[in-house]
């Protein structure tokens, strides 16, 4: 075969197939999904068209939610890249140890959620836990803090939760990408007698943009979806206060028996995701193309 366009495309071709088919195959049921009036798995269901998407996007319980999501986002983008970025800067010099530290960082990344939820479930625990004894002995609160009590408690302890279980991996990625900046760049810097932060914010941060834009488009689409530390410390509560898009979809489908608006809101959260992830990568390509 002489065209190697059309040869790349033969050899690529049977994995692409694979990759939509796996993909492809559950958005677009649950696009068929949402275009009935299904109730519970297995159940049959009248086509009703659009309504389910004229009567979701005037429910302001989706809304709320998916701004909550937003915020979810936006609050675990900023802690996990500061922690990340702190753990990273260390973790690139030349110390005793430092391929042990790299190594070991990434436990919490790898521990099951299951046994996360478990350990600070109890260490947040007013009854027995290990940090309101010490908040209360160290002076900064006269009574032990229930840090699920209120909406806006749980939902910072949340954060605080998932970014503790996620910064490790923007860790190595950043140290990833730390690694591929010229070391003659740092030495010319350090000779013209450049502090650490001119270092920091004139070589490391300009040329780690690239990996921190990839960074914000998976970082986005995997902080969105995370159901799983949410449903099993809070179940979206209290009052609400931590139900975002996808606690929201499961209690539509789950617990209130709505399976076709699950869908709706499904389709509705992909097409959202969809558009961020393009945009984020138009921007970066036109970044790209002025550098």
């Amino acid at each position: 075969m002489r065209n190697p366009t059309l040869l790349a495309f033969v050899f690529v071709a049977p994995a692409m197939s694979v990759l939509l088919l796996i993909l492809g195959w559950p958005l677009v049921s649950a696009i068929i999904l949402s275009l009935q009036d299904v109730r519970s798995v297995g159940s049959p269901g009248a086509w009703i068209g659009l309504d389910n998407y004229a009567k979701l996007l005037a429910d302001p319980s989706l809304w709320r939610a998916t701004g909550m999501s937003i915020a979810w986002v936006a609050a675990n983008a900023v802690l996990q890249t500061t922690l990340a970025m702190i753990a990273a800067l260390v973790l690139s010099q030349n110390f005793p140890g430092v391929r042990i530290a790299r190594t070991w960082i990434i436990l919490t990344w790898i521990v099951p959620t299951v046994v996360v939820v478990i350990i600070w479930r109890w260490l947040f625990s007013t009854s027995g836990g290990m940090i309101n004894p010490l908040i209360v002995q160290s002076g900064l609160s006269a009574r032990p803090i229930g840090f699920f009590s209120t909406p806006w408690m749980a939902f910072a302890t949340l954060v605080f939760i998932n970014s503790w279980r996620w910064f490790p991996f923007v860790t190595l990625m950043l140290l990833a990408g730390m690694t591929r900046i010229p070391g003659d760049l740092y030495e010319a810097a350090r000779i013209d007698g450049a502090s650490a932060w001119k270092r920091f914010s004139r070589i490391t941060w300009p040329l780690l943009k690239p990996t921190l834009g990839v960074l914000s488009v998976v970082g986005t689409l995997l902080s969105f979806n995370v159901f799983d530390i949410i449903w099993l410390m809070t179940a979206g509560g209290p009052a609400g206060g931590t139900r975002t898009l996808p606690v929201l979809i499961y209690e539509t489908a789950f617990k209130g028996y709505r399976l076709s608006e699950a869908a709706t809101m499904s389709v509705i959260a992909t097409v959202l995701l969809l558009t961020f992830a393009l945009l984020t990568v138009r921007s970066l390509d036109r970044q790209e193309e002025r550098a």
